[in-house]
């Protein structure tokens, strides 16, 4: 417990070939739970489930740690023979007085000196695990509000969910400003793949509107850099194939970390390629900056696989869709829809019902 106590809360890198408590504990609570979200037909309901999974089970965690604590000092407690001068020296009796330790130095005045021992280190970790919970939180929030930060600027560049075409209609004209938009996210991405390094519980919080996602938005940045490199030149088609790259280490790594398995069958690649007369057609209204002659179904095709399989495997662990390669007559900014009509809105979440 307290190996993976401090894998998760201090230790902000991946371990490999280490049994994690924490690892598994997901796996075991998340399969039930996202097959249970499954079986709800209302978008709605659906995401307002899944979005108490993230937080909850990390409260749940935390839970679990603590009766771990108790049970094994517990457990060391009758092993060396504890002998209370308030309760019997039975394995219950001693169960109790260790999670009262735990919290609290309330040790039930043991008369051996080894259980006066481990009332002691009992007591001494209690605090010290309190006081890393305390401050673990604040710092695992702040991680989700600047993930967030830029997942709402989104919304107004591109609509919620977002798309490669919504991006494509509110690119700047000027080159600098693709690059400007392209190193910004490129940042973005490289942050969300430390934050997941470091609490890859933060995979499971969704985000603050229904409709939108970090996956969604991830792939929608990546599409986005993706054809931009295939339409520019010099500096902007550099730019343009960092910030894809850094996308794709994000999607490889991620998938890793949740263990999937990368799989794709063979209309993998259509998402981007069957909508590419009307991307070439967003490309011609930035024609100074973009040459659409360049881009086609083969093209898109080529580029995508390099990370499809990879986003297709976190969409359905995760229950986030894929975003579109152009958005669609229900998209439509937040900032345009009051929040009382929100409801109609598109939902950043695999719909099994809606294949």
């Amino acid at each position: 417990m307290l190996v993976d106590a401090f894998n998760t809360l201090v230790l902000a890198r991946r371990t490999r070939h280490v049994f994690r408590i924490a690892r598994l504990y997901y796996q075991i609570t998340w399969t039930p739970f996202a097959a249970l979200a499954r079986r709800i037909k209302s978008p709605l309901r659906r995401e307002s489930l899944l979005g108490i999974f993230g937080p909850l089970s990390l409260l749940l965690l935390i839970v679990l740690w603590g009766v771990g604590l108790t049970l094994s000092f517990g457990l060391l407690e009758w092993s060396v023979g504890m002998e209370s001068a308030q309760l019997g020296s039975t394995f219950a009796h001693d169960l109790y007085l260790s999670a009262r330790t735990l919290v609290s130095l309330n040790d039930g005045d043991p008369t051996n000196a080894a259980s006066r021992f481990l009332s002691v280190c009992e007591a001494g970790l209690g605090l010290t695990f309190l006081g890393l919970v305390v401050g673990y939180l604040p710092v695992l929030y702040q991680s989700f509000a600047k993930r967030e930060l830029l997942i709402s600027i989104l919304d107004a560049h591109a609509g919620s969910p977002p798309s490669a075409g919504g991006l494509l209609a509110t690119t700047p004209f000027e080159a600098k400003g693709v690059i400007e938009r392209l190193e910004r996210w490129e940042s973005w991405m490289a942050q969300l793949l430390e934050n997941q390094i470091s609490f890859p519980m933060l995979g499971y919080f969704r985000s603050q509107h229904a409709n939108q996602a970090w996956l969604t938005a991830l792939v929608a940045m990546v599409d986005y850099a993706m054809i931009v490199s295939i339409a520019s030149n010099d500096s902007l088609r550099l730019q343009a194939n960092l910030t894809a790259a850094m996308g794709r280490h994000v999607l490889s790594d991620v998938v890793v970390i949740f263990g999937q398995e990368q799989s794709c069958d063979g209309t993998c690649s259509a998402r981007l390629s069957a909508k590419a007369e009307q991307l070439r057609g967003l490309l011609l209204n930035r024609a100074a900056i973009f040459d659409a002659n360049r881009l086609s179904g083969a093209s898109l095709e080529e580029k995508s696989t390099s990370y499809e399989p990879q986003a297709r495997a976190l969409s359905e662990y995760f229950l986030m869709s894929l975003p579109g390669a152009i958005p669609d007559g229900a998209v439509r900014g937040d900032w345009r829809v009051s929040i009382l009509d929100r409801d109609e809105a598109p939902f950043a979440v695999s719909d099994p019902f809606q294949n």
